[in-house]
């Protein structure tokens, strides 16, 4: 008696737990599309950005990614950033600095 209760409550219990799962799975299938198409986009700005970043003097490929990820992301706003700001980010050094502040 309690074998055929506990049948007929798994029963119960996964029949109405299978249609609720089956939509978040097609949801989550068509996010994971329109993520990788965006993280494509945002990889290959990225590179292009880090490439222009690479055209300032003294301005090497890996401090170019450094001041790129540290917010960064124009060789105008390196340029008119404050030299505290840019000494705070790692790979970049005084000489650097004075480089970039001699362009203004």
């Amino acid at each position: 008696m309690i074998s055929k209760f506990l049948s007929k409550l798994k029963s119960i219990l996964f029949k109405s737990a299978v249609p609720s799962n089956t939509p978040l799975k097609k949801q989550k299938k068509s996010t994971k599309s329109a993520k990788s198409s965006k993280t494509k986009v945002k990889k290959v700005s990225s590179k292009k950005s880090i490439e222009t970043l690479t055209t300032l003097p003294g301005v090497g490929a890996k401090s170019a990614k450094a001041l790129y990820e540290a917010g960064f992301k124009t060789t105008k706003a390196i340029i008119a950033a404050d030299e505290k700001d840019l000494l705070a980010v790692s790979g970049v050094g005084i000489n650097l600095v004075k480089k970039l502040k001699n362009l203004k």
